[in-house]
């Protein structure tokens, strides 16, 4: 993965938050459910390499459901046409029967990307649902981003986040800038944001540091489009160049050296740099 990473003023910031992923995926099993075994291989390949201690790969979905059945799993990534059982009436069968991987986070990872489709799986039982081909550094942050949401890593959704003077509270929408003055007494000062740029931030500050890839910030951000259009990584890059700036402007405390507060990974993700470290 590092050899993906940008390098330069922003190397750091980025290489820490990949490094983080890895402390994340350290001690954790996966289930993989995939027929199409070099695809399978690559994909387990690039989990172990994150840092997953384990990775069972089934072919057919009645191994897959026996696993499942038995072991208890911190994440499924399923295919959807396989054989015997398809992944998606795996899933529900794992949902239904309680077991030690009935709550597991799963993603679907399948050629069967239409909108009803996608809807079809995330009714069915899916947390995420991903339209193959995909990247690498897109499953990896999906899979991280799955995890961090699960009982393991979970916290109420209005819990404030804390990042180093930097303060956002999701219940009360705001972004708030806690510095202490001259005389050691406490400031506080509201950051003026537009919602769309306070959903982008909050999406990045709850990854705590860790990569958001722009398919997932689009999917959870720009919510009144109902779909993707090819152009939507020039409207998100348009957006994170202003918000940079916006930034800048209103919390002329943050050192120089730490602007952007927001980085890049290669082409495809975004970091809010972590301030406490």
């Amino acid at each position: 993965m590092t050899s993906e990473i940008e390098t330069g003023g922003e190397g750091a910031a980025v290489a820490q938050a990949f490094a983080a992923l890895s402390d994340m995926f350290r001690g954790r099993r996966a289930l993989l459910l995939e027929d199409d075994p070099s695809l399978a291989e690559h994909v387990a390949e690039r989990l172990l390499r994150a840092g997953f201690d384990a990775v069972d790969r089934f072919e057919a979905g009645e191994s897959a459901l026996a696993a499942g059945t038995a072991v208890a799993y911190d994440v499924m990534i399923l295919d959807r046409m396989t054989l015997g059982l398809d992944g998606l009436t795996t899933l529900k069968r794992l949902r239904e029967g309680g077991g030690p991987s009935a709550t597991a986070p799963a993603l679907m990872l399948t050629a069967l990307g239409g909108e009803s489709q996608k809807v079809e799986g995330l009714l069915g039982g899916a947390d995420d649902y991903l339209a193959k081909p995909v990247g690498d550094e897109e499953l990896l942050a999906r899979v991280a981003a799955q995890l961090r949401r699960s009982p393991r890593h979970a916290r109420p959704s209005s819990a404030d986040i804390v990042n180093g003077p930097f303060r956002l509270s999701p219940g009360a929408r705001t972004l708030k800038l806690e510095t202490t003055g001259p005389d050691g007494a406490a400031a506080s000062r509201l950051i003026d944001l537009s919602p769309l740029e306070f959903a982008i931030v909050a999406e990045l500050m709850q990854a705590r540091g860790q990569p958001v890839t722009k398919t997932m910030l689009w999917d959870r951000c720009w919510v009144e489009w109902k779909f993707l259009p090819d152009n939507f990584v020039n409207i998100i890059d348009a957006r994170i160049s202003a918000l940079r700036r916006r930034l800048k402007e209103q919390a002329p405390e943050i050192g120089e050296d730490l602007h952007p507060l927001i980085v890049s990974a290669r082409s495809q993700s975004l970091i809010f740099r972590d301030l406490d470290v």
